[in-house]
């Protein structure tokens, strides 16, 4: 049986701080592969500006290239129509039957769960895995990790170190023609530079 981390979003565009959490989360849980998976339309936001589903898997591509645990499915971008994390657990069940899911997320995710499509079936169908955004984040997610398990989840809160790098920052710096340097990879920097990406306007928060 294979333990295998799930990392979803929006990845508009994936950062350094997603892989920093992905990489952590993997050593600390002893994961043996984490997929990660661009989402199509995401159902718990507005996602204005967001780049083609293409180039957003081209850059997740980019991103897995640095750690040979990562690697990237476009399940959801082909399903198409909004991500709900409860039906791609159960596809992803039938797909590779007899693997251990481990469904990583940040705090801002972790403490709005149940407020999820089928939280119950999340909760059936892997282990939550937490880090903190926050200073006192630690506290908030053992809290609510306790919780949850009332509720039947399985939890696991991981102390991860918080980079201080959205991606809403990144298409901001590059609107306005600064450098992203520490922010993104710079295969990826180039890679926003060659396909024009994310030059104009004002973006939302994601």
């Amino acid at each position: 049986m294979a333990k295998i981390g799930l990392y979803g979003g929006t990845f508009n565009p994936i950062h350094e701080a997603h892989v920093h959490l992905v990489t952590d989360f993997a050593d600390q849980l002893g994961l043996e592969q984490v997929l990660l998976m661009p989402t199509f339309q995401p159902p718990h936001k507005q996602a204005h500006h967001l780049a083609s589903a293409e180039d957003r898997l081209a850059m997740c591509r980019l991103a897995a290239a640095s750690d040979s645990r990562i690697q990237v499915s476009d399940l959801e971008i082909q399903r198409q129509g909004k991500s709900y994390t409860a039906e791609t657990l159960e596809e992803l069940h039938r797909l590779y039957p007899g693997n251990e899911w481990y469904l990583m997320m940040g705090e801002d995710m972790f403490l709005t769960v149940n407020d999820w499509r089928w939280p119950e079936r999340i909760y059936r169908l892997a282990t939550l895995c937490a880090a903190p955004r926050s200073p006192d984040g630690m506290e908030r997610l053992r809290q609510h990790a306790a919780f949850l398990e009332t509720k039947g989840a399985k939890t696991r809160i991981c102390d991860i170190r918080f980079l201080p790098v959205s991606s809403t920052m990144v298409r901001e710096a590059v609107a306005q023609g600064k450098s992203l340097e520490g922010m993104v990879s710079p295969q990826i920097a180039r890679y926003i530079s060659e396909k024009g990406l994310y030059q104009t306007g004002k973006e939302a928060k994601g």
